[in-house]
């Protein structure tokens, strides 16, 4: 089991057909993820070939689930369209749409998080700006390296796609169920308390990692779902706790102004919910090892 992707996930690939999209595909292929189309509406009816991998693409996203019953999109158009194209996944009512276009206006990340909401929720979002999902040795969907890792018991949930790449390869002998990229824009789809929820649910899931960034209160509600509701054990990092006071730091945009949305305030809310917080990455990394050695 995994949580939102596992092997016999149907992956298409909007903009399949761009530079970046024509990069991943081939990368996420080669993690054996298993790619049933692209969409480009003006390149409908041709196929694109990946080291001997021919894959369709189709003129939309409902064709494309109509001919291939794919459930999962993973978006890699450019800002100025991304918001029709997650638009076009909603109305097609696809499982999962993972959004990893940087740069996407906040009003129009707003107005698709709005839609999908209008639509019942039909289509879970992660991102944008992020890195993706990966469910090591079944499922790769989005821009993580798949061969930093190995399949194993330990869920991560991430802000920062850096952040994420570095957890995995510090914990990569122990092996993840599955790594989430959240993104750290201002409006995301798929939040922290969602990948807690569902890694507390995933019985293949012993010891969750969570990591977090200056701004906001997202940690701090995480913190509160933790306590009331997620029996297993959580370590946590928050990125910033170097930061000058009043400078907007990183992609998520983050102010810090007095003790809201500081590192520290974060720190002290995740500990009092009973994670265990490390000033470092490896530093948390060694918590989680610890944990899971008893």
């Amino acid at each position: 089991m995994a949580i939102f992707l596992t092997k016999e996930s149907k992956v298409i690939v909007q903009g399949m057909t761009g530079a970046t999209g024509m990069k991943h595909t081939k990368l996420m292929l080669a993690d054996g993820t298993n790619i049933v189309g692209g969409v480009n509406p003006r390149k409908a009816g041709t196929s694109v070939d990946f080291d001997g991998t021919s894959v369709p693409v189709f003129g939309s996203v409902a064709e494309a689930i109509e001919k291939t019953g794919a459930d999962v999109s993973v978006v890699f158009v450019p800002p100025a369209f991304a918001k029709a194209a997650v638009v076009e996944a909603i109305d097609a009512e696809i499982g999962l749409a993972v959004v990893i276009t940087e740069g996407i206006a906040v009003h129009d990340s707003a107005a698709f998080w709005a839609y999908a909401g209008s639509k019942g929720n039909k289509t879970r979002i992660i991102g944008p700006n992020c890195p993706g999902l990966i469910t090591p040795g079944q499922s790769n969907a989005g821009i993580i390296p798949g061969d930093i890792t190995k399949p194993g018991r330990i869920g991560l949930v991430s802000k920062s796609g850096t952040l994420t790449y570095q957890m995995m390869y510090e914990l990569r002998d122990i092996g993840f169920s599955s790594a989430v990229g959240i993104g750290g824009d201002p409006v995301i789809g798929t939040t922290h308390i969602d990948a807690l929820a569902a890694f507390e649910a995933d019985p293949e899931t012993d010891l969750i990692v969570m990591i977090g960034e200056i701004g906001g209160d997202a940690e701090e509600r995480a913190a509160d779902f933790i306590a009331k509701n997620v029996t297993k054990p959580v370590v946590g990092y928050v990125a910033g706790f170097t930061a000058p006071e009043g400078k907007t730091m990183g992609h998520a945009g983050a102010i810090v102004s007095g003790s809201s949305g500081t590192a520290q305030a974060k720190k002290e809310a995740l500990e009092a919910a009973g994670v265990k917080v490390g000033k470092t990455p490896t530093e948390t990394a060694g918590l989680a090892r610890a944990i899971l050695a008893g």
